[in-house]
């Protein structure tokens, strides 16, 4: 069954399309016949309750995926308050549009594994405590709550995907994965003899999911109902792990390095989940191995340098 087969032909709306992760769902959307409504943030703040409810009355959608977000980790140490009220208020606005203009819809809220915190056990499942530790992560934490208090007040249906770190061609530079293919394809591009791979802590440890894994775990994730959900791949991959599998594909000699300036305070060692029950749930498994995931991402930076001269 492909991941688009289940979901309905009716007005399906996204927001977030134009983000690094809105592009594949769109795409995935797209590819089993379904002409998804994406508005731009041009079109719409979703931040404007009345416009939200206006879109969602005009459309009448069946499947609502929420994608739009204050998504930087790292960005939500500078500007906290940002992140908080931002992603609470984008949040609150879609569920009390759905509840009062498309009661029958469900909403596919896309939330983070970083809620989880550092877990007391691995992998992380979905009944572990949420112990978010940044401001980014709090802020999932509180819209994932807040999934939950809409589905049991008001009977919505309410799919809380959980995904942990996900990468992939296209990603913004600000995450390991891209960092590192970025740099590398940046040698290559200037004629370097060697590259220097400066990264953070060599030793931390994420549970790293190609993002067209991701997209198609959304899809299939609309007929579930109600409930949270891990989108992950079950293991970690450490960031000098990453560094070998980018290093093999390079077409220059590598050299890695620790930048005390890419450290970052609070970091969990190691984390990562289990994705059983979305897989019993709807059969979703990972398919993208994470070597052809680094591959593709460093061939798409190649890309995008060669168009830029």
């Amino acid at each position: 069954m492909s991941a688009t087969a289940e979901v309905s032909s009716e007005k399906v709306l996204v927001s977030g399309g134009a983000g690094f992760v809105g592009r594949y769902l769109l795409d995935q959307l797209r590819t089993g016949g379904i002409e998804p409504l994406a508005p731009s943030k041009q079109e719409l703040d979703f931040r404007d309750g009345d416009a939200v409810r206006a879109l969602v009355r005009d459309t009448a959608p069946s499947t609502f995926f929420h994608l739009a977000a204050f998504s930087s980790p790292l960005l939500s140490w500078k500007r906290p308050a940002e992140a908080l009220l931002t992603n609470m208020e984008m949040t609150l606005n879609v569920f009390e549009a759905v509840r009062h203009e498309a009661p029958q819809a469900t909403v596919v809220l896309v939330g983070s594994g970083q809620v989880y915190g550092e877990p007391d056990a691995l992998p992380a499942i979905e009944e572990a405590p949420l112990r978010p530790g940044n401001p980014y992560a709090v802020s999932k934490a509180s819209c994932d709550m807040l999934g939950y208090q809409y589905a049991e007040s008001y009977g919505m249906g309410v799919v809380r995907m959980r995904p942990f770190n996900h990468a992939g061609p296209g990603q913004s530079e600000e995450y390991v994965l891209s960092s590192l293919t970025r740099q590398i394809a940046e040698a290559e591009a200037a004629g370097s003899e060697e590259c220097v791979l400066r990264t953070g802590n060599p030793n931390s440890a994420r549970d790293f999911t190609d993002v067209r894994d991701v997209v198609r775990a959304y899809v299939l994730a609309a007929e579930i109902g109600s409930g949270a959900f891990n989108v992950c791949r079950g293991s970690s991959a450490s960031i000098t792990e990453l560094v070998g599998m980018a290093s093999a594909h390079a077409r220059v000699a590598m050299r890695h390095e620790v930048d005390p300036s890419r450290l970052r305070a609070h970091d969990v060692p190691e984390l990562y989940g289990s994705h059983e029950r979305l897989t019993a749930a709807c059969g979703w498994q990972p398919e993208i191995p994470l070597e052809q995931t680094v591959r593709d991402t460093l061939d798409w930076w190649r890309e995008k340098l060669r168009s830029q001269e």
